[in-house]
């Protein structure tokens, strides 16, 4: 255990409040300032009560503002935001109308959602921010990084004068691609001088996005590897670069999900890049013709290394793969908490026991919500200071004046985060619960693990099943004497009565051999979580949840089918613990190989 570890205390003490108190004030003094003359602030129906009372004052100096903002702006949610974005979506799109409209100037990109509830993704218009975000502490600073990110964008938004003359072009894109962007000065006028580059990475030490001032010192793939929208084909050929590169200390992508996923397609493609490396050439991957140039240029020819991975083998061949692939290797950096951390105990056998992984933060499009408190701590994290938190306790009903400080939370209890940001003065309900554990002895900010997705609820009728408690039956039946569960998702199965909670599962390894008692476990793990699904059960209203496994595969295909569709980046697409959408429930079904 590291010799600075943080312990979470359970109650503030005076001090402690009084500190927490002063610096959440100052920021949010310092937000409504810099916000509150902009087109949002000064015509939302939602501010309005809040306008009326500040008419008068001093919003500089005159304290009672925050008392304002607190009791009179109520918790607001996207819709209210959407009809000042929509302003983004016309065409001609007019600086008269865009400029200072949710903070001031315009906005250096404009992000979408992940799309894992919504069929049309979410957008925001993030602004130029002074001071770039910084990570929790690491467990190491590696050298020569893979660094697996996109810097390509769906769209752009010209920002026009009146004559029609362009003042700003504003890429929209995953929110990793223009922090990122925005952080190393990569403008897309010259994209192109870019291409064939392997560059040295400002502010690029963490997961999504740059943070702190530091310069990676190598990288392993050119530029031109984040402009490959194919999701299969982005993997490969990141894959490629990497396992080319023996030096490789770090490792860097989105999700947990995103390394299995290289690492099966890796598996898949085993003896094709080696014998690219081997050969120096590119291989014939799909959707890569348009940077195929500028990947040839960085590929040369290395029988030794081909030699000397064709030895070791594919990464499922045997335990601690990537350890022996590139010995030097310190870190894999990526998202892992959550419905993440399913795929942990296979990432982990992949790395070895000596390959740290760091989950750097807790965050969503909208903005960041939270650091990992402890460097070797996967699932804690402190309340970031960025922009503002407060919070609504989830076993009350809402209303306005329950909004909660960050000083009335309770060890122990579950809250929804409500944000107000350096990009808009709102109090946004964020859709995720968050269980807080304490706070943090340094500065009195609250310490808390994700809990679950807001939104990501089945309803069926005699219960609400969260996303906790799927978790908590996936872990029931998942094991080596039934089925040893990889990734999944889960939809309300209707196909016969009484209708019932049904999983698609991936699994890894061979079924075991007592498999016909994995849909027993699961309900008994679900009714672990609720008395109310046994009393259904016995009054014939609710079934055996139900396993159906797909193909190999599947869930990695799921990822790049749904970024196809919604032309979002693949490594931005999670797989929803709760399937809603009927297409995408049916493409699941197409790819079922056996039901348990």
């Amino acid at each position: 255990m590291p010799t600075n570890t943080v312990h979470p205390i359970a109650t503030l003490n005076p001090e402690l409040e009084a500190l927490l108190k002063e610096d959440t004030n100052r920021r949010l003094g310092n937000l409504i300032a810099a916000n509150v003359k902009t087109c949002y602030a000064r015509s939302s129906s939602q501010l309005s009560d809040f306008r009326l009372a500040i008419e008068s004052k001093d919003v500089q100096n005159d304290e009672s503002v925050l008392s304002d903002f607190r009791c009179l702006i109520p918790p607001t949610d996207y819709e209210s935001y959407r009809p000042f974005f929509e302003k983004f979506n016309c065409r001609p799109c007019k600086s008269s109308e865009v400029e200072n409209l949710l903070a001031p100037g315009l906005p250096i990109h404009i992000p979408l959602s992940s799309s894992t509830t919504n069929k049309k993704s979410k957008q925001f218009a993030k602004y130029f921010r002074p001071q770039p975000y910084s990570p929790g502490p690491s467990p190491c600073r590696p050298g020569v990084t893979s660094l697996m990110n996109t810097f390509a964008y769906r769209d752009l938004v010209d920002v026009v004068t009146d004559s029609g003359e362009v003042v700003k072009r504003i890429p929209v894109c995953n929110e990793s691609t223009g922090v990122m962007r925005a952080q190393n000065n990569w403008s897309i006028e010259t994209d192109d001088t870019r291409m064939a580059s392997i560059r040295k990475f400002t502010n690029c030490s963490s997961l999504i996005t740059p943070d702190i001032p530091c310069t990676v010192p190598g990288q392993v793939a050119p530029w031109a590897v984040g402009f490959i929208l194919h999701h299969r084909s982005f993997l490969l050929i990141h894959a490629l670069f990497t396992l080319a590169n023996r030096s490789v200390e770090g490792i860097t992508l989105t999700f947990t999900v995103t390394f299995m996923d290289m690492v099966h397609r890796i598996e898949e493609e085993w003896a094709t890049l080696i014998l690219s490396i081997r050969n120096g050439t590119i291989p014939d991957f799909e959707h890569i013709d348009h940077v195929r140039t500028y990947l040839q240029l960085n590929m040369h020819a290395d029988p030794q290394r081909a030699d000397e991975l064709q030895s070791i083998g594919p990464p499922l061949s045997s335990p601690g793969w990537a350890h022996r692939v590139w010995p030097s290797l310190k870190l894999l950096t990526c998202v892992c908490s959550g419905t993440f951390a399913t795929s942990l105990p296979q990432a982990r056998s992949v790395l070895g026991p000596n390959v740290a992984i760091h989950n750097p933060w807790y965050a969503c499009t909208e903005c960041l919500i939270g650091r990992n408190l402890n460097s070797d701590d996967i699932e804690t994290f402190v309340v970031s200071t960025d922009d503002l938190f407060e919070f609504l306790d989830m076993s009350e009903p809402p209303t306005r004046g329950d909004v909660l400080q960050a000083w009335d939370l309770q060890a122990g209890k579950f809250y929804q985060p409500v944000s107000t940001t350096h990009d808009g003065l709102w109090r946004y309900l964020i859709d995720d619960v968050i269980q807080v554990v304490g706070f943090d002895p340094r500065n009195g900010l609250p310490v808390f693990r994700y809990s679950r997705r807001k939104n990501l609820e089945i309803r069926v009728p005699h219960a609400l099943i969260t996303e906790t408690d799927l978790l908590s039956v996936v872990y029931g039946f998942s094991g080596g004497d039934t089925v040893e569960v990889q990734e999944f998702t889960t939809v309300v199965d209707e196909r016969k009565l009484p209708q019932t909670l049904g999983f698609f599962i991936s699994i890894t390894g061979n079924i075991g051999p007592n498999v016909k008692l994995a849909r027993q476990k699961a309900f008994t793990a679900l009714v672990a979580t609720s008395d109310e699904h046994q009393i259904a059960f016995d009054t014939d209203e609710f079934g055996l949840p139900t396993i159906r496994i797909v193909k190999p595969g599947t869930f990695a295909d799921y990822r790049r089918w749904r970024g196809e569709n919604t032309n979002v980046g693949g490594g931005q697409i999670k797989l929803p613990a709760v399937l809603f959408d009927p297409k995408a429930q049916e493409w699941m079904e197409e790819r079922v190989m056996m039901e348990l």
